[in-house]
């Protein structure tokens, strides 16, 4: 990318924040040394992927860098301010604009064949009903032994531990980098027993995600 394209980008992704900033959560772009943290578990052959939220296809292009095909990859963004040049610029790539908490009513994949899901997504912003359905989402469509990659501005991981362990799902730190706009950490999240549930059974649902957000709240003290 040059630098009059890394400039534009920021300028992009600035006028979006300031339009809406719950959901963009941040003022610029996510740093190249981030995108490669969160790409550095990832190989061609975990293809297809889902990136959700992927701006200004910062992680995107790092996803192409680790050997992953264009036409292996579905790019699910919400905001309309991206989607015209997530197109033109990964033209053979599927986009989809959508809200990520309904993707597992999406019927995007047929049965289970996702390797890897990485996340862009500002999770801090939202209310633990949408964590949940987004999470449970993403697993509805990934393979046994995939994973979601989630970063995340805050000091520990966004998906809170009440979620996770209704979905049965573990995270690990996988890495961090201060040289992002701001600090910023990085998280895989799995399944706890991935051997053992299927698409079924992972709870993507409704009605078996369905969280109270002001019990929850007072479960975990916020």
């Amino acid at each position: 990318m040059t630098a009059k394209s890394a400039r534009a980008d920021f300028l992009h992704f600035f006028r979006s924040w300031i339009s809406n900033p719950l959901r963009v959560a941040a003022i610029a772009p996510s740093g190249d040394s981030l995108a490669r943290i969160m790409t550095s578990e990832i190989a061609a052959l975990d293809g297809p992927i889902i990136e959700l939220g992927p701006g200004t296809g910062v992680f995107t292009r790092a996803l192409l860098a680790r050997g992953v095909s264009e036409a292996d990859l579905t790019l699910i963004e919400y905001g309309p301010e991206f989607i015209n040049s997530l197109q033109a610029r990964f033209p053979t790539a599927r986009v989809l604009q959508m809200d990520a908490a309904h993707l597992a009513h999406a019927d995007i994949f047929e049965g289970e064949p996702v390797g890897a899901v990485v996340s862009g997504l500002p999770l801090l912003s939202m209310p633990p009903r949408k964590i949940a359905s987004i999470m449970a989402g993403a697993f509805a469509y990934m393979r046994p032994g995939g994973a979601v990659y989630q970063f995340t501005y805050g000091p520990r991981c966004p998906v809170p531990r009440p979620i996770l362990d209704r979905l049965d799902l573990k995270a690990v730190r996988i890495g961090g980098t201060v040289r992002n706009l701001p600090p910023a950490s990085v998280y895989r999240i799995s399944r706890s027993r991935p051997l053992e549930l299927s698409r079924e059974r992972i709870g993507y649902r409704e009605s078996e995600t369905d969280i109270d957000d002001a019990a929850f709240s007072n479960e975990t003290g916020g």
